[in-house]
């Protein structure tokens, strides 16, 4: 008999199985196709800093009709905003409002307070250690009173431009970067569109600030196609609203806190009615006085008695 061979040697080595499992297809988005080698590199990019901006934008109780229609634009143009309730305007709305902002997870903040059913009032802020700024409101006029030709996408982000005064003084700089870091809308925010296809201007004239918002008209026939980056037959259209932003003080607190700036020029609405009431209440004294005047001429110089005044009465 043979000799018996080895277990190892009878066995007989099973080729290695092929992978039949199909290739995991790339990401599509909005842009195009998009690998996983691109994700990793934008990933890599991108970890060092993301803006998590956020905003609370609310209102004081018996806000006038107006002044809340132009909350509501605001809300419809800052995608990355949250709105809450009334709050009520006293002395300790500050604490209530940072407490709010932080329940919301928000890291700023647009309050609409109203004052004598005419008078509104914007405080901008960031929150919680400031800083933050008044603004008294005027010239509002919102999308519905002035319905303008222009539209433009719900949740595009606005390309935010600024006059050159905005260089000039330190004041003007803080009230810059707020605005920058407030209607700034984040990048790739879940509620944005991934493109810009309006603009938010920004100006000072006589110590104000001025707000417009256009849309960006590109035309569309094949024949007046724009070229990438050709901005000779954009126009622009404007949307609304309209409104003007008279700064009264800059804090370092968020709604409060030592004062950083004071405006010299600023004077109340509640100055300028006393004004206009002491000129009427002027007026209504030079009548007065006119009257007696004429009453104590009458009393010194009386008329001599008429011959013929009795004369047919018989």
């Amino acid at each position: 008999m043979g000799k018996k061979r080895k277990h190892s040697e009878t066995e007989v080595v099973a080729p290695p199985k092929k992978d039949m499992s199909a290739e995991e297809r790339p990401k599509r988005t909005l842009l195009g196709w998009k690998d996983k080698s691109e994700e990793v590199k934008k990933e890599s990019d991108s970890a060092g800093f993301r803006n998590r901006e956020k905003v609370l934008v609310t209102c004081s109780r018996r806000i006038n009709f107006r002044y809340r229609h132009l909350m509501l634009n605001m809300v419809s143009l800052l995608p990355h905003c949250k709105k809450d309730n009334k709050v009520e305007s006293k002395a300790s709305k500050g604490s209530t409002l940072n407490e709010l902002v932080e329940l919301k997870g928000c890291s700023s903040c647009l309050f609409f307070e109203c004052r004598k059913h005419q008078d509104l009032y914007l405080w901008m802020a960031k929150c919680p250690n400031g800083p933050s700024v008044k603004f008294l409101v005027n010239a509002v006029h919102t999308m519905e009173e002035l319905k303008l030709t222009g539209n433009h996408l719900k949740g595009a982000r606005p390309i935010l431009t600024f006059s050159d005064n905005f260089d000039k003084d330190a004041h003007w700089k803080i009230l810059k970067e707020m605005i920058i870091q407030i209607f700034g809308i984040p990048k790739e925010h879940r509620k944005s569109k991934p493109y810009h296809d309006h603009v938010f201007v920004f100006s000072i004239v006589d110590d104000h600030i001025w707000f417009r918002n256009y849309q960006i008209s590109v035309p569309h026939n094949e024949a007046d196609k724009v070229p990438r980056w050709g901005v000779e037959n954009m126009t622009l259209v404007e949307v609304g609203p309209r409104f003007c932003l008279n700064p009264i003080k800059i804090f370092s607190g968020s709604f409060g806190g030592p004062t950083l700036y004071e405006n010299p020029f600023y004077i109340s609405p509640n100055q300028i009615r006393a004004l206009e009431k002491r000129k009427k209440a002027g007026k209504y004294a030079k009548k007065v006085k006119a009257k007696t005047r004429r009453k104590m001429h009458e009393l010194s110089d009386p008329l001599e008695p008429d011959e013929f005044a009795d004369m047919w009465k018989e």
